[in-house]
């Protein structure tokens, strides 16, 4: 099953393609944005059984008024909760470097895309909560968007009520708390604050 989904945020918007295939996904999107400067950005992401995360890779690029263009890329796997990353970067941008630590990442399952409602589609498949359920905790490889720095993200999923066509879950990590709308499928319709489906 191929589904599409454009995702329109405050500032900027998402494009996505998303092939599921039992409890798999692959998926491939480009994005823009404008904040802490106008960026590009595209990724390709892959999972293995059970919607946990393989391999995530990004590429951002811009232009630093000060410094000029710059570009980075980050390529993020997992092999059973083992977590690699290897990065290039080009330019010099007021940006944080690409990459990070992975030592804190060990045991995660998924990684999280900063900015897309794309990756809170795998731990809600996983743990059914768009049928139901309570809270779930969960460790993520977060990717900060558009310096593509990684680290670790302790977040909170609470299932909060169905609908006729949609499921309502109550997502936290320390300081940010929303609730996200879910379609049928598991992709986002609405997460306030991220993006908000269009076309859907």
């Amino acid at each position: 099953m191929t589904k599409t989904r454009t995702w329109v945020k405050h500032e900027g918007a998402e494009f996505t393609v998303v092939e599921f295939a039992g409890e798999r996904l692959s998926a491939s999107g480009t994005a823009v944005g404008g904040t802490p400067m106008p960026y590009r950005l595209s990724y390709s992401l892959t999972t293995a059984a059970r919607w946990i995360t393989r391999r995530l890779f990004v590429e951002s690029s811009g232009v630093d008024e000060a410094t000029g263009p710059w570009r980075r890329s980050l390529d993020l796997r997992n092999s059973d909760g083992e977590w690699t990353v290897i990065t290039e970067a080009e330019g010099d941008p007021a940006l944080p470097p690409p990459g990070g630590d992975t030592a804190p990442l060990v045991g995660a399952l998924d990684c999280d895309l900063g900015l897309s409602p794309l990756t809170n589609t795998m731990p809600v498949l996983r743990e059914g909560m768009l049928d139901g359920g309570g809270s779930v905790e969960f460790l993520m490889a977060w990717v900060s968007v558009p310096a593509l720095e990684v680290v670790p993200s302790r977040q909170t999923y609470t299932f909060l009520r169905k609908g006729a066509r949609d499921t309502v879950v109550r997502y936290e990590s320390p300081g940010f708390t929303e609730e996200i709308v879910f379609d049928a499928d598991g992709l986002v319709l609405d997460y306030p604050e991220i993006g908000k489906a269009v076309g859907a």
